[in-house]
């Protein structure tokens, strides 16, 4: 599904007891950066994440995908440091890098022994308002991008019908634009395009520094005021309103690509924690997306794969933290003799069943269970605790949010989560798109639609 990765990398953690259970301090320089600290003992490592509040939903036609051209471009080099100076020296010094770009976020992280911490620091402070973009550095990143596009997307069958889909379930959201950019777009950019997307939200007042590992908490805040206090803020004027307009009826689409396998995908528009009117909705839903596909005991693995053997895979998603409101996405790939309809027909029967009865007290809790203890699973990471406090606090949730999340889905009920399904689960706001498999290199395709 659309940002599946994403979606279980950003998985909110709860807090339980250990040693990665330390509390997370803040401070905030003149100059508008924030940065969070988490200690975490464990291990000589220390994880520095740099979050820019700016993703492809910030995009406007014309441009999309500039927020992850820009994210290539970082690596292009500044006036101190060259193309190719960054990652030369991260890795001497044993460190890994890399960098990533959502629809909410851009962010770049290091993960180094600890004393190596100030090196990250000089070489984001540095680029972070000193990068220094050439017309053929982009040239070849465009050669580049365009490649990764072709291979993620052009010539992945799941990848291609997501991105048609979410352009047809999305009205006015930006949401309907492809992270990476549409091709016109990507062929198009321009190295002033980049220029005044980097002026315009990279600064130290759009951003937030996290830090978490075997290190000292005032250490850090010292060595932060020390390479990013002198960094100028930018003017950073708030987006315009960008609220998805009312689906006024199910809208259904095909798509016919070379594929092995015909396979539905199906989205229901739904809030985020952000947008719900009531917080519990958001985690009933969470909730609600556990009962479907959360393990091989949830529902869809039960009834439609392993019970009625009419999919060889059914999933569910929902983006709980989502910046706007987004899907709650069903997707299922059909048995050989079964078609696609009839896996609609059988995922649109479970949604049913969730809405006219109560789930039972078993299932709840055991669905619960597993929602938690994955979380907790991904907790153990520092890696992934920077990540959880990066994308809360990008998305405009606050990194406190963190601490919510473990009463928050215990106290959902059963009756929360029959009645978000019959709230948001209807038929006027649902939309379908089929892969039709088309032959692949003159092979005849599988039977299924």
């Amino acid at each position: 599904m659309k940002n599946r990765i994403l979606s279980t990398l950003f998985m909110l953690l709860p807090a339980f007891p250990s040693q990665a259970d330390t509390k997370v301090s803040e401070h905030i320089l003149g100059n508008g950066l924030k940065v969070l600290v988490k200690e975490d003992h464990r291990s000589p490592v220390v994880v520095s994440q740099v979050w820019y509040k700016v993703g492809s939903s910030y995009e406007p036609g014309g441009t999309t995908g500039v927020s992850h051209m820009l994210e290539h471009m970082m690596f292009k080099g500044t006036d101190k440091h060259p193309a190719g100076e960054f990652s030369r020296i991260i890795a001497e010094n044993g460190g890994d890098e890399n960098a990533f770009t959502g629809q909410d976020y851009t962010a770049y992280f290091q993960t180094m022994a600890a004393s190596k911490l100030a090196v990250s620091f000089e070489l984001e402070a540095d680029r972070m308002r000193h990068l220094h973009l050439l017309a053929d550095e982009l040239k070849k990143e465009l050669e580049v991008v365009t490649e990764e596009r072709r291979m993620r997307t052009d010539d992945n069958p799941q990848t291609k019908m997501s991105e048609h889909f979410s352009a047809m379930a999305y009205s006015n959201s930006p949401y309907k634009h492809p992270i990476i950019g549409w091709p016109a777009d990507i062929a198009n950019y321009k190295v002033e395009d980049l220029e005044a997307w980097y002026q315009r939200w990279y600064a130290p007042n759009n951003a937030t520094l996290v830090v978490v590992g075997d290190i000292n908490t005032q250490a850090v805040f010292d060595l932060a005021e020390h390479y990013f206090a002198n960094l100028k803020p930018s003017e950073i004027n708030p987006l315009k309103p960008q609220t998805e307009i009312e689906q006024l009826g199910i809208r259904k689409m095909t798509v016919k690509v070379p594929a092995k396998l015909p396979s539905v995908v199906m989205g229901y528009k739904v809030p985020s924690l952000k947008t719900a009117t009531s917080e519990s909705d958001a985690y009933a839903l969470e909730v609600l997306a556990g009962v479907l596909d959360g393990g091989n005991s949830a529902r869809l693995s039960k009834e439609l794969v392993r019970g009625k053997q009419i999919a060889v895979s059914a999933s569910a998603g929902y983006s709980l933290t989502s910046r706007l409101s987004g899907l709650f996405e069903l997707e299922a790939t059909p048995a050989e003799g079964k078609t696609v309809w009839e896996l609609e027909s059988a995922l649109t029967n479970e949604v049913i069943k969730l809405q006219r009865g109560l789930i039972d007290k078993d299932e709840l809790q055991r669905i619960k269970a597993q929602v938690l203890a994955s979380a907790v699973y991904e907790r153990d990471s520092g890696f992934y605790q920077a990540m959880q406090l990066g994308m809360l606090e990008t998305v405009g949730l606050g990194w406190q949010k963190a601490d919510e999340y473990v009463s928050k889905i215990n106290k959902v009920t059963a009756r929360q989560v029959r009645d978000v399904a019959r709230k948001y689960l209807l038929e006027d706001h649902l939309n379908v798109a089929y892969l039709d498999p088309q032959p692949i290199n003159g092979q005849p395709r599988k039977k299924g639609l």
